[in-house]
């Protein structure tokens, strides 16, 4: 228990540090607000926020050529200016509104509130308005209305319920925006003080429309619903557009802003850094907004141009973030303090002058940040020790200042706005510099105790689960030493981590590779015995094992970036009773073995799960569980084996109603959601209780080892149908039938190295207590068996799709259980499907441990050595620069591995609960053969 509390709190430690190293929060406090000098051309913005639309789905024509929003069209042809809105990663609403309103781009740790609120307190364009008024999704308004600093925020929001996929209709929820906005505006004639209010200047109207979002996780964005969805958001903005013109007189003091927080994929999801998410539109038209631009032609690299017949207007096209300087300049208010966006000059039609003065306000905003930043890493690090970021040194930024200043003075307009943006370009980069400033030495630090652990985990196998170290007497003296060694060394780090006031966590990266070390060099002694014990054995033997490790373990690393070399390594291992000639003594059980890797060998061909759903494939599967589930009872009641009684056979029954009742609610539900009935409750009732008994009844089974394995597959196999959408239900047959072939395999090989007498698995079970003086020790094959344990596990997570990936996540799979949005309920069942193949592969593994005569422990070891190593490789390919793609995929590698050996730990236990606890309904006595 000691050592598996450390390994957890080891990788625990682990996996923190990546969001310290590469992904703490940027945000700094105690800027000075900045604002243009001269007068606004708006005295108010309306912000539509079309939540999940796409570029294409705005700016594209339909089969007959005609716009799929006229009203919209019109105005880029004719009023305004237009764009593609650049999105970063998570494809998120939360961060892609805190983009747009704040600036800035969010960092990872707002995740883990389910992209609801910010772990940090930030300032925004609302903010800093003189009043907000704001209406859609309790999901996304009251976050901004929470930070602001007074009560000028003001949010209208429907309930949490009405966001439903499984509705008749998710436009009512943008209807419900566009009437409630009309009802206020007439409803204010009556009420002087909000009238008054809304004829102020600096004025924010926020309409976020949620349909088209809900209408594409449900429908799909090629379906005729989201397309209906965008011809009524259409209206519904020329509407508001026509009523605030006619309540303001036609003043000409209202500018508009139309754009989207992310797009979405061809089957529903977002999340990720697929050009379908990262490409939204952007439409901004009104009171200081550019008219549009005629051109002859303009190179972009993709050819939206041609396909949406917009070659001639000029395409303006942003980073999200830019869109939040845009919107403060166009009202005159300070722009927000956290924004790291570059105003786009091109959407104003202003003076060259209040163009310039725009662009040094926010040059200036930004270098406030940059000197915030600067002066907090100055105070915590040695004087000595602090390299400045010299492109913007105390006095180049002086420098910038006054020639920018001068520049203005002198009517230099153009040469001022160049200069801007070179120093913006600079203190983003000096931001970005001084924001990892850090890195490198905590990777090392981080680096050098993975190393340490994965030593210290190789030594304890050895010296205690192997023949090759001889004990060694100790030396009281020495070790004493040592002590005392690794305790100074420790003393000065901590020294050295005060006098720069660290934060606390840097103390435990820094700290951990000491006692790590320490446990390493104590066992001296063992190393000494490995290397003399090594070094007896042919060079060639030598190498060749090593070499054949590093190729087992880097195409483990290579699946995670392509899935089809999980098909190369299943079809290597079809291989594998060829090679070592097992086939000979067990013809039959190896001719199974080749069909099914063969078989499993197809599913990570497949397209990612989800795209398309196949509800007859997950039919197919249901029927198949219970064909086999008839066979298998058919053959225990043929064999009359004296262990099967009636209660057994009560709990077989049940489980085969519950994959039938599974398999008939799947069809019903996708019926029924289909024809726009919405989710029978009869269904949910079902599935959640099919939910709660299949996590029961594998402990009613008996503990005999193939009854209780087909008990948890049947178990399982209710729950993963009512989760699945098409061919994916298919995979944990395959797996389970591979996985029961490989623990008769397993048998075979321990037979054929002579290691110990065969047997009999027809009466093995689980439940026996195991003698300890019955463990053998490791022998080399032990290696191979605990690597085919981690690439099934690696098969059970990316058989059926880059779950690395959050936009492979298809909400489809939950609408069994729900079709109400709710983040955390989906994703607690999305994953729960996920670790279902899981479970199958380690109580697969828990029955080989028990039938090999091996310690759990000594083979978990093993393990924990091939998934270190692997960590340690995706520790260094995390990336946080490069396309958002990359960047999301490199985090998400990183976490699942480090995530795979805490949970692996977590899986051994309940693998082990699975296949040994027994609970007894009844109190009649047992008959047992003697």
């Amino acid at each position: 228990p000691a050592f598996v509390l450390a390994a957890l709190l080891v990788h625990c430690v682990f996996l923190a540090s990546l969001f310290d190293i590469y992904f703490s929060s940027p945000l700094v406090h105690g800027m000075a607000p900045q604002r243009v000098p001269l007068p606004a051309p708006a005295r108010r913005l309306v912000l539509f926020v079309a939540d999940g639309l796409r570029a294409d789905a705005l700016f594209g024509l339909d089969g007959s050529g005609a716009p799929h929003a006229p009203f919209l069209r019109s105005i880029l042809e004719n009023n305004g200016s237009w764009g593609i809105s650049h999105t970063r990663v998570p494809t998120e609403s939360r961060p892609g509104h805190v983009a747009l309103i704040a600036g800035f781009y969010e960092d990872v740790s707002a995740v883990a509130k389910g992209w609801k609120e910010n772990p940090v307190q930030f300032d925004s364009v609302f903010n800093e308005s003189k009043y907000t008024w704001s209406w859609g999704s309790p999901d996304i308004l009251p976050m901004f209305a929470k930070g602001a600093s007074g009560d000028h925020v003001y949010t209208f929001c429907y309930t949490a319920e009405s966001e439903d996929f499984g509705a008749q209709d998710a436009a009512k929820l943008d209807s419900w925006v566009f009437d409630h906005v009309e009802d206020f505006f007439t409803s204010s004639r009556n009420n002087q003080t909000l009238y008054s209010a809304l004829n102020e200047e600096k004025v924010v109207l926020f309409l976020h429309l949620l349909g088209i979002d809900t209408n594409g996780h449900a429908h799909r964005p090629n379906s005729r619903e989201y397309k209906e969805n965008i011809k009524k958001v259409d209206e519904g903005v020329k509407e508001i557009a026509s009523m605030l013109e006619n309540f303001y007189g036609n003043d000409g003091k209202t500018a508009f802003i139309l754009t989207s927080d992310h797009g979405m994929t061809d089957w529903g999801s977002h999340g990720a850094g697929h050009p379908s998410e990262t490409l939204t539109p952007l439409i901004a038209w009104g009171a200081g907004v550019n008219y549009p631009q005629r051109v002859a032609s303009q190179f972009f690299e993709d050819s939206f141009l041609q396909e949406w017949k917009l070659e001639n207007l000029k395409r303006l096209d942003v980073n999200q973030a830019d869109i939040a300087p845009l919107m403060a300049s166009l009202i005159g208010v300070p722009f927000p303090l956290n924004s790291v966006g570059t105003l786009p000059l091109d959407y104003l039609n202003s003076s060259a002058h209040f163009k310039a003065e725009s662009m040094f306000t926010n040059a200036v905003q930004i270098l406030e940040q940059f000197k915030v930043k600067m002066t907090q890493k100055k105070e915590t690090t040695l004087s000595f020790l602090f390299t400045p970021f010299k492109p913007l040194s105390d006095s180049e930024q002086m420098n910038f200042l006054k020639k920018t200043r001068l520049y203005i003075q002198q009517e230099k307009y153009d040469e001022a706005v160049s200069l801007c943006k070179t120093v913006i370009n600079l203190a983003l980069e000096g931001l970005s510099y001084y924001h990892t400033y850090d890195r490198l030495f905590l990777g090392l630090s981080i680096a050098m105790g993975f190393v340490g652990w994965t030593a210290y985990v190789i030594l304890v196998i050895v010296k205690t689960h192997t023949n090759l170290a001889k004990a060694a007497p100790s030396h009281g003296k020495e070790s004493t030493i040592l002590l005392y060694g690794f305790a100074f060394v420790g003393t000065i780090i901590t020294f050295f981590l005060l006098i720069q006031t660290c934060p606390w966590t840097y103390y435990i990266y820094c700290l951990l590779p000491v006692p790590v070390w320490y446990a390493v060099v104590k066992e001296f002694h063992v190393i000494q015995n490995l290397a003399a014990n090594l070094s007896s054995l042919p060079v060639g033997q030598s190498v060749g094992f090593l070499f054949v490790c590093a190729l087992g373990i880097e195409i483990l690393v290579f699946s995670f970036f392509y899935r089809f070399a999980l098909t190369i390594g299943l079809l290597v291992f079809a291989g594998w009773p060829v090679i070592t000639r097992l086939w000979v003594q067990a013809k039959t059980t190896a001719l199974t073995w080749i069909l099914l890797c063969a078989l499993l060998a197809i599913f990570p061909l497949m397209p990612v799960v989800g795209r398309e759903p196949n509800i007859p494939l997950v039919i197919t599967a249901g029927l198949l569980t219970l064909l086999i589930s008839c066979s298998s009872l058919a053959s225990l009641c043929k064999s009359k084996n004296k262990y099967v009684n009636k209660e057994d056979l009560k709990v077989h029954l049940c489980q085969m109603l519950s994959i039938a009742l599974s398999t008939y609610v799947v069809s019903s539900t996708h019926s029924s959601l289909q024809n726009k009935q919405g989710l029978p409750v009869f269904n949910q009732i079902i599935s959640w209780t099919t939910l709660v008994a299949s996590s029961v009844l594998p402990f009613l089974s008996p503990t005999l080892l193939f009854q209780r394995l087909l008990s948890v597959l049947l178990s399982l196999m209710a729950i993963y149908l009512l989760l699945s959408t098409g061919y994916e239900a298919l995979f944990p047959l395959v797996l389970s039938a591979l996985m029961f072939v490989w623990i008769n395999m397993e048998q075979e090989a321990l037979q054929h190295y002579g290691l110990s007498l065969k047997p009999k698995l027809a009466v093995f079970s689980f439940s026996c207590p195991t003698d300890i003086t019955q463990f053998r020790q490791l022998h080399l094959d032990d290696v191979r068996r605990s690597f085919f344990f981690v690439f099934f596990i690696v098969t059970a997570f990316f058989g059926t799709g880059n779950i690395a990936s959050v936009n492979s996540f298809d909400p489809a799979s939950v609408y069994c259980f729900l079709t109400v949005f709710s983040p955390f309920m989906m994703g607690a069942l999305l994953v729960l499907k996920v670790v279902i193949p899981f479970v199958l592969v380690s109580c697969a593994f828990e029955a080989v441990q028990v039938t090999t005569q091996l310690s759990s422990k000594s083979l978990f070891l093993i393990v924990l050595v091939i998934s270190d190593v692997m960590a340690l490789h995706f520790f260094f390919l995390v990336k946080d620069y490069g396309s958002w793609l990359d960047i999301g995929t490199s985090i998400s590698h990183y976490v699942l591995v480090m995530s795979l050996t805490i949970f692996m730990m977590l899986m051994n236990g309940l693998a082990q609960l699975l296949t040994t606890k027994r609970l007894q309904l009844s109190r009649k006595t047992k008959h047992h053969s003697t």
